[in-house]
């Protein structure tokens, strides 16, 4: 969700001062995104502690959570992959970028959050797993990693969505995973099942996206550039977290189902040194 769509959404909240400070960064998006909350009560004539209860109305934790998903959603704008292909980006500076990133992920993921997060997980009865291009590889190691641990695990792709999700219903769970550019089937999707009962889990950028405006729980990750396109590392990360406790939570549940695997693995040669030691000892 846009900045202007956050502040229409939050219209009768919003004091005479609320209304000027929105005035002013909707005709200078610049001043939110590169400003200081000094530089933005001077230019409205308003105290700082009005510009920090004005970001809490629409949603954020205070004045520098706004700026930050703000700042991103500008950046990217002035950053496609035609122009990110035109810098060069030193091995140094990137190293940094995804380092920061991984630990934004713990820092987004504590215990208590990732609890809260994988719970709906391990009890529902259908698990759908969404994503939109740059966070395939996310989704795709998501839906490896909890495939192997419980039953009825899907990965909805956009040419089977409609096919996919035509019988979802409340007691399931989505997990949508979907970064600024989002891409149009993964917001239907989201929306259609939150319209069917379905609890939506997001893995997204902020609250201006417009997958935490519809979900029940969602987790902010940010994602730094690689070259001339969005870093898949944050949302590998996050997954093989969400993996990982939900594996814990399951407990003998998810043990059984890992070693009747195992043999049906081993039955069938699925793996490369397995046959080779079949074949070595005949």
């Amino acid at each position: 969700m846009s900045i202007q769509e956050l502040i229409a959404s939050a219209g009768d909240r919003l004091t005479p001062t609320d209304r000027r400070i929105a005035e002013a960064i909707i005709g200078n998006p610049t001043l939110l995104a590169f400003g200081t909350v000094s530089d933005l009560a001077d230019h409205v004539g308003t105290s700082r502690p009005s510009i920090v209860r004005f970001a809490v109305k629409l949603g954020f934790n205070g004045y520098t959570d706004l700026q930050a998903q703000h700042r991103d959603q500008v950046s990217n704008l002035l950053s496609r992959p035609t122009h990110r292909i035109r810098q060069h980006q030193e091995s140094g500076r990137l190293r940094r970028s995804l380092l920061d990133a991984i630990d934004g992920v713990f820092e987004s993921l504590p215990d208590e959050r990732l609890d809260a997060l994988v719970k709906p997980v391990v009890g529902a009865r259908h698990v759908w797993v969404i994503s939109g291009e740059t966070s395939q590889a996310g989704a795709q190691k998501l839906y490896t990693g909890l495939s192997m641990l419980r039953s009825d695990v899907r990965l909805v792709t956009e040419q089977e969505m409609g096919r996919e999700l035509v019988g979802a219903r409340s007691g399931e769970v989505a997990i949508v995973i979907d970064f600024s550019r989002y891409r149009r089937h993964s917001i239907t999707a989201t929306k259609a099942l939150a319209g069917a009962g379905v609890t939506i889990l997001a893995i997204t950028d902020g609250p201006l996206s417009p997958l935490a405006q519809i979900s029940d729980a969602w987790v902010h990750l940010k994602i730094p550039a690689v070259g001339p396109f969005d870093s898949s590392v944050p949302a590998v990360v996050a997954a093989e977290l969400i993996v990982a406790r939900t594996a814990v939570l399951l407990g003998d549940d998810a043990r059984e189902r890992i070693d009747r695997l195992e043999s049906l693995w081993q039955a069938t040669g699925t793996f490369f040194d397995d046959a080779r030691g079949t074949s070595s000892e005949t």
